[in-house]
């Protein structure tokens, strides 16, 4: 282990003192002398190690804990606990030496943080299980998890050193899970900095492109922005309020995201950049009337885009955000987000949970953020369910925006934008949702798939007799509904089964037949079952009859040696599929174990990875394909990059999507480059026109995204085609 140089001891103790500094408006010289007394812990603890790139390791959590505190807001026991966070995972220093040295509560965050580190290890159910605990010590102390995502923050900057297999594995769970954490606790900045890091490791072409449009259209931006907020700054001089205004771009991760959803260009990105104005409020005013004071100022001076308003100051969303935005038509004929915000507001949205706390003060109101953490303890009190469904449906409620309904007696809820009566029935109470048989929904009766809208009134209709469908599973969306449905139609299996077993177990006796395994084994065949458990339930569910069985035990059993020739083919077993994760798979035309996956289906050319999902075949996913991104975060040991040379013999299927003015001759003139200039291959073409303009769309098959770029670029030069795109097949286009 190569020790550390006299210029990197200088390193570290400037780091350090850095640390120190930030530390010093809320620490009192005795907490100052404990957070030299953990940095001198983890240094002597870490003494020598290095990170994947070379640093001392103890440059880490100095980092980690400049995040949390300077970043984030949080105080002196997160920064110990930061400083500490990983030495009982890498260094022979216990809980119990820590708890001595430092007391309960910092032991607990730093015991909290050590059960995590293993998160997304190598076993797909391990990951998903330790997330859980994940999960399990975030009810007790949030501080834990905003920690957590200060570490992955860091991790996600200093990325670069890792391999490229690491780094695909790292981003995926990244944007698969914290980033989506980050938002739901309020984390706005880590959130979308780590989101753009995802995109620069998982799209590095896209990430470039985009970062080098931001940057050649910057001055003419800033000349934008202040052409804007001049008129909007006088006006708020002549009111006297204390104010600034400044102007932001969108993120990286969310031009490049709007750029692929709406199939648009950098430049067709209408909502480029948002104003903030961020005020102090007159102490005479509410802040609710001085934010819609300051929006009519804002509406005098430029004409609003009404739909586009979004009030979060009378109704907050869940994760605390406060604010008031509204898109207005600005000089040129460019909308612009407008966002306004107080001191207090702009606080909570950019250090989300910590401030939100810090502002809650002596109200012991329970806010949105309180009921999504009991609904997370709620998930985690079924010990029972399995930990990937787990994993899944926290995920459902963790990035979805939000929708405000309404109880019969007018308590306001908030609901993910896409949930149905029977969400909201399980959102009031478990026992309601599993005996749910219709709502009322603005005093009118609908199904309990019935999707609700923000502003709806609902109420739910019960009965005992009502048990929970398999099919109920379909159309609920949020997590709390499908855990509970999940739990009750376990609780209804599980009792399927002991009956199942009762009744084997009588009809053996009452037929003085002894269970070995020739009588499970003429069973198994039977009921086509791998293990008792299947075995018990089908008996359950199928009132085995005595008569049955005995047919069941007189069938002879297949030969053990036909049935072993039955399974072994010679001609058809082939090498088990090996693969060097430290660098990409090369997929040519004479690879013969892969499959394309239906879900995004990716084409050469496309940025791939590949999942093995057995011994003999690699399934090619698209890296930005959410199946991808799941197994990117919960499976990578089974995931590989993979690069696809150019394929002259295989085709692939592609669809393109064409818009434009409606003309006689236009299908065929689209037709024709496709089949005589270009020479190729269609597979089907469907075309509607409507008021004079026609959509539509071709699939064709082509060797790369070479073969589709060309086509859409010469589609496009066909006189009275507006739009030209490639759009997305999944399977259930087939």
């Amino acid at each position: 282990m190569k020790k550390f140089t006299v210029n990197e001891k200088k390193l570290i103790l400037r780091k350090f003192n850095e640390l120190l500094q930030l530390t010093e408006s809320f620490t009192t010289a005795e907490q100052r002398e404990l957070i030299r007394k953990a940095f001198n812990m983890a240094y002597e603890a870490h003494a020598n190690m290095r990170r994947k790139s070379g640093e001392p390791y103890i440059l880490h959590p100095i980092a980690v804990a400049k995040i949390a505190t300077h970043e984030i807001g949080l105080g002196t026991k997160s920064v110990l606990a930061s400083l500490l966070h990983d030495v009982v995972e890498d260094t022979d220093i216990s809980i119990e030496e820590i708890q001595h040295q430092f007391g309960e509560k910092i032991a607990s965050l730093v015991d909290g943080l050590t059960k995590i580190s293993g998160v997304f290890a190598n076993r797909s159910d391990l990951q998903a299980e330790n997330f859980r605990k994940v999960l399990m010590t975030m009810t007790g102390d949030l501080r834990v998890i905003i920690i957590k995502l200060a570490d992955r923050l860091h991790n996600m900057r200093t990325l670069d050193s890792m391999p490229p297999n690491k780094q695909l594995k790292i981003a995926g769970e990244t944007l698969f899970i914290y980033a989506p954490l980050a938002h739901r606790m309020g984390l706005y900045a880590i959130k979308q900095e780590l989101e753009d890091l995802c995109l620069k490791y998982l799209h590095p072409a896209e990430y470039d492109y985009i970062l080098q449009q931001i940057k050649e259209t910057e001055k003419g931006r800033l000349t934008y922005i202040n052409r804007f907020s001049l008129p909007i700054t006088n006006r708020l001089n002549e009111e006297g309020y204390e104010f600034e205004i400044s102007g932001r771009p969108k993120s990286i991760y969310s031009i490049w995201n709007k750029m692929e959803t709406k199939k648009v260009s950098f430049e067709e990105v209408f909502d480029l950049f948002a104003i903030r104005i961020i005020f102090e409020p007159k102490p005479n005013l509410t802040e609710k009337a001085q934010c819609w004071n300051i929006y009519s100022i804002v509406t005098d001076l430029y004409v609003p885009k009404y739909d586009r308003i979004r009030d979060w100051v009378s109704q907050p969303k869940a994760n605390g955000y406060e604010a008031l935005h509204a898109t207005v038509m600005g000089p040129g004929g460019k909308w612009v987000e407008v966002q306004i915000r107080t001191n207090r507001m702009n606080e909570i949205a950019e250090r989300g949970y910590a401030a939100h706390w810090k502002y809650k003060g002596a109200s012991h109101q329970e806010s949105e953020l309180d009921r999504w953490i009991k609904q997370i303890r709620e998930m985690l009190e079924d010990p029972k369910s399995d930990a990937l469904e787990f994993l899944d449906d926290f995920k459902l409620n963790l990035f979805t925006s939000e929708i405000m309904v309404f109880t019969p007696k007018g308590e306001i809820i908030t609901l993910p934008s896409a949930s149905t009566a029977l969400d909201f029935a399980f959102y009031i109470h478990s026992e309601i949702g599993l005996h749910a048989i219709g709502a009322k929904v603005n005093h009118k009766l609908v199904g309990l798939n019935h999707p609700l809208q923000g502003g709806d009134q609902i109420e739910i209709l019960t009965s005992q007799k009502q048990m929970p469908e398999l099919h109920w599973l379909d159309f609920v969306t949020s997590a709390k509904a499908k855990a509970k449905l999940k739990s009750s139609f376990r609780d209804k299996r599980r009792m399927i089964m002991n009956e199942g077993k009762a009744h084997l177990e009588y009809l053996l006796m009452d037929l003085d037949m002894q269970p070995n395994s020739t009588v499970f084994r003429k069973l198994y065949n039977h009921y086509k079952t791998r293990n008792k458990e299947e075995l018990y339930f089908r008996i359950g569910e199928d009132k085995l009859d005595q008569e049955t069985f005995k047919k069941i035990q007189k069938k002879r059993s297949r030969s053990k040696y036909i049935k072993f020739w039955g399974i072994e083919h010679p001609e058809s077993t082939n090498a088990a599929l090996m693969f060097d994760k430290s660098k990409p798979l090369v997929v040519d035309d004479n690879s013969k174990n892969y499959t394309i996956a239906h879900c995004c289906n990716p084409i050469p050319g496309d940025d791939v990875i590949g999942y093995k999902a057995d011994e003999e075949e690699l399934i090619i996913h698209k890296t930005s394909c959410p199946t991808a991104i799941r197994l990117n975060s919960s499976e990578s040991q089974n995931v590989v990059k993979v690069e696809w040379t150019t394929h002259r013999i295989l085709a692939f299927l592609g669809r393109i999507s064409l818009k434009g003015i409606d003309d006689i001759g236009i299908v065929n003139n689209c037709t024709t480059v496709i089949s005589k200039e270009l020479n190729v291959n269609m597979r089907a073409i469907g075309f509607e026109s409507h008021d004079g303009i026609f959509e539509g769309t071709i699939d064709v098959y082509v060797h790369n995204t070479n073969d589709l770029n060309n086509l859409i670029m010469n589609l496009s030069k066909v006189k009275g085609i507006t739009q030209v795109s490639r759009m997305e097949i999944s399977d259930h286009d087939f």
